[in-house]
């Protein structure tokens, strides 16, 4: 999937979540973050620190790369 914006990346990481069968508390429990922080991600709240959210895309099993659009 490709997310070119916070709601969309959001929606990956939800969806990855409940392919995997874990709730948010059991995210939050496995990271140290809050249930808050991990809903605001989910939703595509802009705010949502980058580090925290690459990190938890990387503990579910997602990618998440850079390229250029060769524009």
């Amino acid at each position: 999937m490709k997310a070119g914006n916070s709601i969309q990346f959001g929606r990956a990481i939800r969806e990855r979540r409940k392919e995997l069968g874990y709730t948010q508390r059991d995210i939050a429990s496995f990271t140290g973050l809050s249930i808050s922080f991990i809903s605001d991600l989910e939703r595509g709240k802009k705010t949502a620190e980058l580090e925290k959210a690459l990190f938890i895309a990387g503990m579910l099993g997602l990618d998440v790369m850079v390229e250029s659009r060769g524009d």
